[in-house]
C-alpha cells in the first residue's frame, strides 16, 4: 500500500482514508503453536503537511488463534491496535521514531510490519479465563 503524495498535491487532496486488508506474517509471531486466524484490518487516515511530510493515524485489527498459553486449550483473541506516524521526504531533518520516503511514494510496508510487531501480545490466553488450575480461582 502507497500514498503518492506528489499525485495527492497535484489533486489538492492533502487529508484521505485508507481501508484495506492483508495477511499477518505468521514469522512475526513469537508466541508457540499461535497463528493469524484472521487478514490485518486497517482503518488508517492520512494528511500531508506543508512541508511535505504525511502523518498516518489509525487502526489496525487483527485476531490470533492458537494454544492458549497457560492451559493450552485451543482460544481466540480479537486485536486492535491504535497507531500514529510521521513520514518524512529523504533529505530533511526526521526524529529516529520518524519514517524517511523517497520520490514522493511513502511505501506502508515497513510501517504496517512494525505496527503489527508491536500489536501482538507476549502470550495468547483464554478471554473468559484459564482453565488451567493454577489460575482458576475456585
Amino acid at each position: 500500500m502507497v500514498i503518492d503524495v506528489r499525485k495527492c498535491n497535484a489533486e489538492r487532496k492533502y487529508t484521505g482514508e485508507l481501508n484495506f486488508e492483508f495477511e499477518g506474517d505468521d514469522s512475526l509471531i513469537d508466541i508457540p503453536f499461535v497463528s493469524f486466524s484472521s487478514p490485518v484490518r486497517c482503518r488508517l487516515r492520512f494528511e500531508i503537511y506543508e512541508d511535505n511530510s504525511v502523518g498516518v493515524a489509525g487502526e489496525l485489527s487483527f485476531s490470533l488463534k492458537g494454544a492458549c498459553s497457560r492451559c493450552l486449550k485451543e482460544t481466540e483473541n480479537c486485536i486492535s491496535y491504535e497507531t500514529e506516524v510521521l513520514f518524512v521526504p529523504q533529505g530533511k531533518k526526521a526524529d529516529e521514531a520518524d519514517y524517511i520516503y523517497k520520490n514522493g511514494i511513502v511505501e506502508l510496508d515497513e510501517f504496517l510490519r512494525d505496527t503489527v510487531l508491536f500489536a501482538l501480545p507476549s502470550a495468547l490466553h483464554c478471554p473468559e479465563g484459564c482453565s488451567a488450575p493454577e489460575y482458576n480461582q475456585e
